[in-house]
């Protein structure tokens, strides 16, 4: 999973998997783009990024999340629920605002 934190006067954290890096995926309306100058940052494991998400999730945040791992760290973390999850083309993602 690639993690990346921009920082603002609210953190945005930026989570995706690996493998959906670079694409984008349309579905009638939506669009969900993975665009690697919003999600390119550090290469993490799922126990670090679980490590990231749960010190980050402390404070004003929010996230915004791609694919079926870096959405199951999410939700092993408590900051999704399975009803907070959405898809296009049989992506998952979700966004939080915490």
């Amino acid at each position: 999973m690639f993690i990346k934190i921009h920082e603002s006067y609210r953190d945005i954290v930026a989570i995706c998997d690996k493998e959906l890096l670079g694409k984008k995926f349309e579905e009638g309306k939506f669009q969900l783009d993975a665009k690697e100058s919003f999600f390119k940052g550090d290469e993490c494991s799922e126990g670090k990024t679980k490590e990231i998400i749960s010190k980050i999730s402390a404070e004003d945040a929010t996230f915004n999340i791609i694919g079926e791992k870096s959405v199951q760290c999410a939700l092993d973390c408590n900051i999704i629920s399975e009803d907070g999850i959405k898809k296009i083309r049989g992506i998952p993602f979700a966004l939080v605002l915490l």
